[in-house]
C-alpha cells in the first residue's frame, strides 16, 4: 500500500498525467471565488494553447497594453537621390515585432520610394530580432538563430520588390489597398540585388521606422487564430522560463504542479483546471484595472472567426454568440492528445463564471470530447439563469491596421 502511494505521488510530481482516456476533468467558480463545479481540478493535464492567456497576461504586464514594436531601416554607403539609388546595404534593424507580415513590408517600402530609395546596389543586413510572416511556432522554425533571420530577410526582399510577390503577395497588396482606399496600381518597389547578410550593422543611416500595432491589437491576433508564433512574445522577455516564474509568482501556494515547456501551448505543458482559472481571472483583473477587458484579448464566438466558432458551434450562433470569452486547446497526438475549453460568462442576473473544462488523452476522437465539453459549458450556462451577452467591440484588426510608419528623425536629409 505504502509504495503504491508512493508511486502515486511521484508521478504528480513529475507532472504525468493521471486522467484515463475520455475522462473529463473541469473547474468553474463564480465572480466571488467560490466554487460551483468541480471535478478532478487539481489534476495536471496539458492546457495546450490555453497556455496563450498565461502569456498575454505576462506580456501585457511587462509592457503594457499600448506597447509597439519599433522596426528601423536604414543604409550603409551612399545614396544617389537622382537614381534613387543606394550603393551600399539596407539595414533593417529588428526590435522583435512578432506580428511584422507582408502588408507592413508594403508599407515600408513605400514610404522607402516616397523618399526616393528605389533600388539597393548591396546586401540586405539584418541586425536584432527580425520575422516576417508566420513560422508556426518553435517546434517548426529554423533552430539556428542566424538562418532563422536569413529565412526572414529573403521573405523581406521579395515583400519589397513588387516583382516578387507572387499571388499571395499580390493579394496582400490588394486587400491592403482595399482597407485604405489606395489604387492598386501604386504598387511600391525595392530592389535590392545582394544577398542576406546577418550581422552589426555600423555607420548606419537612418531612413524610415516602423511602429507595430498597439500590443493588445497584437495579442488579440495571436489569440483568436491561436497562433503559435506568440512564443516571440514570451522570447523578448526572458522565455518560457521567465514566464513560469511569472505565472508561479501569480498562482503562489497554488502554483503546485504548474510545468511549461513553451508559451505557446506546443510540447508538454502542465496546469490544473484550478490553475487555468485562477490565470484567466488574474488576466481578467489586470485588464479591468487598464480599462480593457478579456474580449480586449481572447477570442469571442460570434463576434470573432477562427477555430473556435467551427469547433464550438453553439457558440457562435443564436442566444449564446456572443455569450462567453473563450480561449480554446487541441493537440491531436502530444499526451495522447488533449481538448481544452476554458474562459468567462456574465450570468443574466450579472454574476461572473470563469470556467476550464479539459479532455486529457482525448486521442482520435477530438470532435466528439469538443461536443461533450459544449455541452457541459451550455448546461452551466443554463443552470446559472443563462449568459448576458458582450458587445463585440473593435472588429479583428489586421496588422498594418494602427501600425505607425515613418521617415526617421535623420532620415531623408542630404
Amino acid at each position: 500500500m505504502r509504495r503504491a502511494l508512493t508511486i502515486f505521488l511521484l508521478i504528480l510530481a513529475t507532472g504525468a498525467l493521471s486522467c484515463r482516456a475520455g475522462e473529463l476533468l473541469w473547474y468553474a467558480e463564480d465572480g466571488n471565488g467560490e466554487p460551483v463545479a468541480t471535478q478532478r481540478a487539481d489534476t495536471p493535464f496539458n492546457p495546450a494553447s490555453v497556455v496563450k492567456v498565461g502569456t498575454s497576461w505576462f506580456a501585457l504586464e511587462r509592457l503594457g497594453p499600448e506597447h509597439r514594436y519599433l522596426t528601423r531601416f536604414g543604409y550603409t554607403g551612399s545614396w544617389d537621390r537622382e537614381t534613387g539609388t543606394i550603393t551600399g546595404d539596407l539595414v533593417v534593424g529588428g526590435g522583435g515585432d512578432p506580428d511584422f507580415q507582408p502588408e507592413n513590408a508594403f508599407l515600408v517600402a513605400r514610404e522607402l520610394n516616397r523618399l526616393g530609395v528605389r533600388r539597393v546596389r548591396g546586401d540586405l543586413v539584418v541586425d536584432g530580432p527580425f520575422w516576417l510572416g508566420w513560422e508556426g511556432g518553435p517546434l517548426r522554425r529554423a533552430a539556428d538563430p542566424a538562418e532563422r533571420a536569413r529565412r526572414a530577410g529573403r521573405r523581406l526582399v521579395r515583400a519589397l520588390e513588387a516583382r516578387r510577390w507572387g499571388v499571395a503577395g499580390r493579394e496582400a497588396w490588394t486587400q491592403l489597398c482595399g482597407r485604405r482606399g489606395w489604387p492598386v496600381t501604386e504598387e511600391p518597389s525595392v530592389r535590392v540585388d545582394g544577398a542576406v547578410r546577418v550581422e552589426t550593422a555600423t555607420e548606419v543611416h537612418p531612413l524610415v521606422e516602423h511602429r507595430s500595432n498597439p500590443l493588445a491589437v497584437i495579442l488579440k491576433r495571436f489569440n483568436v487564430f491561436s497562433n503559435n508564433d506568440i512564443e516571440r512574445i514570451a522570447d523578448d522577455l526572458g522565455g518560457v522560463t521567465a514566464l513560469e516564474a511569472f505565472l508561479r509568482t501569480k498562482l503562489g501556494d497554488a502554483s503546485r504542479g504548474l510545468r511549461l515547456e513553451t508559451a505557446c501551448g506546443l510540447g508538454t505543458n502542465r496546469m490544473t483546471a484550478v490553475q487555468v482559472v485562477d490565470i484567466i481571472r488574474g488576466l481578467g483583473a489586470w485588464l479591468t484595472a487598464h480599462g480593457l477587458g478579456l474580449r480586449d484579448v481572447l477570442p469571442v464566438p460570434g463576434c470573432d472567426p477562427g477555430p473556435i466558432p467551427r469547433m464550438f458551434p453553439a457558440l457562435r450562433e443564436g442566444e449564446l454568440a456572443r455569450a462567453v470569452v473563450v480561449k480554446s486547446g487541441t493537440l491531436a497526438d502530444t499526451d495522447g492528445g488533449v481538448a481544452v475549453l476554458a474562459g468567462s460568462f456574465r450570468t443574466s442576473g450579472g454574476g461572473e463564471v470563469v470556467f476550464c473544462i479539459a479532455a486529457p488523452r482525448a486521442g482520435g476522437e477530438l470532435h466528439r470530447q469538443r461536443q461533450r465539453e459544449e455541452a457541459w459549458l451550455l448546461e452551466m450556462i443554463r443552470g446559472r439563469g443563462g449568459a448576458r451577452r458582450v458587445p463585440c467591440g473593435a472588429p479583428l484588426r489586421f496588422s498594418d491596421a494602427q501600425a505607425v510608419v515613418a521617415t526617421s528623425a535623420e532620415g531623408g536629409k542630404p
